[in-house]
């Protein structure tokens, strides 16, 4: 198969394309320039999608002997994960741009070019399985697992993807780089989001949406406990930097539990209040098998590297349902909601779902 293999510059693409290559498929390298301007990005050891990395991606195609290319992709990428992620925010929710980079970018725009340009299919490092039977499985190493951001694609985009890595850990796959003389082999990690430099993410939003002042109140009492120069500097589930006026009569912690835009209002309450056994979302994509006709019964996730929760699951009306066996916490609206089977070969994907709201 004529593959093309997306580069990062870090570790798990890098041993992703040589696996690919190894097995036969005549592999072609590309990393994508991501960033409108570079500098602007995180770099160093922490980067994602800098120079330095579009550097170490060459580095690595050299050693693996494929043929090379940086395609820029930094438009599509501005508007659709960049614009997105500060229009979530504005909107009360809370956005998961690695997943939206997934969904708009890696599996649309460049896999869209692959295909143009008569490529089969298109080679990740991602932390997942797709087994024999086309279905999308969590990778063997359950810390590093990727299928909750990878749940958004479509069943003819995972039918035109490879996930070399699912059946490794990651400490195999770094000694696999330095066996295979590959210099990212002891490369850290990216972390946090590629596009916020110093990882302030309170500024980035407040430099794009401006100061907009807003009061913080008490679930129970509607009493005004503090203000906050924007409401999108909070998340559902946030615990730290809300400056309250005075501590709560039982002396225990308060937690923000809704952000509302129309009134430019942050809720906070205690933890409890925070727990949610209804989940609605929205957008519903679904890769398991065929979509079911009524309610069923699997587990999910409603966040990136969150809890499992039993749950029973039903479309309807375009939506998601999930009723929670046991209450959730920190669920919030813009997330998505994965739903799971459990499966002795690994769990299997069956769909996901922006989550829209919780009850």
């Amino acid at each position: 198969m004529r593959v093309l293999a997306a580069m990062s510059g870090g570790v798990d693409s890098a041993v992703a394309a040589a696996r690919a290559a190894d097995a036969g498929h005549d592999v072609t390298g590309v990393h994508l320039a991501l960033a409108r301007n570079p500098q602007t990005y995180r770099s160093g050891a922490r980067g994602c999608c800098t120079l330095e990395d579009a550097r170490d991606a060459r580095r690595a195609a050299d050693v693996i002997g494929i043929p090379f290319y940086v395609w820029d992709m930094a438009d599509r990428f501005h508007e659709d994960v960049v614009d997105d992620f500060v229009a979530e925010y504005a909107a009360g929710r809370t956005p998961n741009p690695c997943l939206r980079c997934n969904e708009k970018i890696k599996f649309a725009a460049v896999l869209d070019r692959a295909v143009a340009l008569g490529f089969d299919a298109v080679v990740t490092g991602h932390h997942a399985r797709l087994g024999a039977d086309g279905l999308l499985r969590r990778s063997v190493d359950l810390a590093k697992d990727q299928s909750y951001v990878l749940a958004v694609l479509r069943r003819d985009q995972l039918d035109r993807s490879m996930f070399p890595l699912g059946d490794t850990t990651k400490a195999q796959v770094r000694v696999e780089a330095a066996e295979r003389g590959l210099a990212v082999a002891e490369k850290p990690d990216s972390h946090d989001i590629c596009f916020i430099a110093d990882g302030d993410t309170r500024r980035f939003l407040a430099e794009r949406l401006g100061e907009a002042p807003g009061d913080i109140v008490d679930a129970r009492t509607g009493a005004v406990l503090g203000a906050h120069s924007g409401a999108y500097a909070y998340t559902v589930g946030q615990r730290r930097g809300l400056a309250l006026r005075e501590p709560a009569p039982d002396g225990r912690p308060r937690y923000v539990l809704s952000i509302t835009p129309v009134t430019n209002t942050v809720t906070v309450g205690s933890a409890e209040m925070l727990d949610v056994s209804d989940v609605t979302a929205d957008r519903p994509v679904w890769t398991g098998g065929p979509p079911p006709e009524g309610p069923i019964e699997c587990e999910v996730q409603l966040r990136a590297h969150g809890e499992v929760v039993p749950a029973t699951v039903e479309l309807t009306g375009g939506r998601m349902l999930a009723a929670l066996r046991r209450p959730a916490r920190g669920v919030a609206a813009g997330q998505a909601l994965v739903a799971y089977r459990p499966d002795p070969a690994g769990d299997i994907v069956l769909g996901s779902a922006t989550i829209g709201s919780r009850d």
